[in-house]
């Protein structure tokens, strides 16, 4: 049984929030050999977030690469801060795996999304918990463009269509501008990279 669990940080893009529940209604909906499947779900407030951090994903300001390299969508903790809440809740439900879809393969380079970092996360909370917690990422060595051929073998042109339709990884929070891969303002760096996997996706099956 797979319990899915969302964060509100105060993010500008909040709207995510809203499709978040969307696309598990159409996965209950368009596949249902993954519903009985799919248990609880979970929403925790974390707007404390919001309010000690000061980044493009949590206040109204233009995106750019500050002086260490990183853009300034970076949100010093966040994951850590998920992993964290999330195994508080796992442990509660007598659960032992937490799934992420972090990537290191084309990413923004937030720290918290590499794989040393979430295997000592791993081993971090194992220890604080007194349980075995496991940390898995399946698409951490997965580039965007296989990360659509994943979506395609799992699901076929139904998951894409629905992942097209309902997912949304816009920074700026734009689910009005409709693209061949989704929506969103198309500049912004997780837009870019969504694009630019699915056009790979795309060519390599023509």
């Amino acid at each position: 049984m797979v319990e899915t669990i969302g964060f509100d940080y105060g993010q500008r893009h909040v709207i995510e929030m809203e499709y978040r529940m969307i696309v598990l209604s159409e996965l209950r909906e368009k596949f249902p050999s993954w519903s009985s499947k799919l248990g609880i779900d979970h929403v925790l407030d974390l707007k404390l977030l919001a309010q000690i951090s000061d980044t493009a994903l949590t206040a109204t300001k233009a995106i750019e690469v500050q002086k260490n390299g990183l853009p300034n969508t970076f949100v010093p903790g966040r994951n850590l801060m998920f992993f964290t809440f999330a195994a508080a809740v796992a442990y509660r439900r007598g659960l032992e795996v937490l799934v992420g879809g972090m990537c290191e393969t084309d990413y923004s380079g937030y720290p918290d999304c590499r794989d040393n970092t979430l295997k000592s996360m791993q081993i971090t909370l194992s220890l604080g918990l007194e349980s075995p917690m496991v940390i898995e990422t399946p698409l951490m060595w997965l580039d965007k463009k296989n990360t659509w051929k994943i979506a395609q073998q799992l699901g076929g042109n139904k998951l894409i269509h629905l992942i097209q339709e309902h997912t949304h990884t816009c920074y700026l929070g734009d689910h009005v501008t409709k693209h061949t891969w989704g929506f969103g303002c198309g500049t912004c760096p997780a837009c870019e990279l969504r694009a630019s996997g699915y056009q790979n996706f795309v060519g390599g099956r023509q």
